[in-house]
């Protein structure tokens, strides 16, 4: 797994009962084995990959509901901007007196199509230039 400094991953628990006993497992030094989710392997896998990299890890529970400006923190964007996303429905949110309430998952997966179609205009827009990195067109040497 190729992880680098301050690369953020958000990792949503797995559904209830999704241990198995052939499954994934965390062995305790003393030779305990204790059955875990895939989910909780992923997270356990992106902390060892960045800590065998000399990097350090902070992990942070979340809860599955919470405030709009943690959910901001959590994908890694300004609250302001979240917030605007929000005003235009670009997910379910709810208010209270005191906050806008997001679900993660609802977060997450808004910031992925988000990311997935920046990543889809800019290949369009790189498929769309003129620039040939492989022409050997001595016109533009003169």
């Amino acid at each position: 797994m190729d992880v680098v400094a301050s690369q953020f991953e958000v990792f949503l628990p797995a559904e209830e009962g999704a241990q198995s006993v052939d499954g994934p497992a965390l062995i305790g030094p003393d030779g305990t084995r204790r059955n875990i989710s895939e989910a909780a392997y992923a997270a356990m896998e992106f902390v060892e990959a960045a800590m065998e990299r000399g990097l350090a890890a902070k992990v942070t529970a979340l809860r599955l509901e919470l405030p709009i400006d943690e959910a901001a923190g959590a994908i890694g964007m300004r609250r302001r901007d979240l917030r605007a996303y929000a005003a235009r429905d670009e997910f379910p949110f709810r208010a209270d007196k005191y906050s806008e309430w997001v679900k993660l998952e609802d977060v997450l997966q808004f910031d992925e199509r988000r990311r997935s179609e920046r990543h889809t205009r800019l290949n369009e827009m790189l498929s769309e230039s003129d620039y040939d990195d492989s022409s050997s067109d001595d016109d533009t040497a003169r």
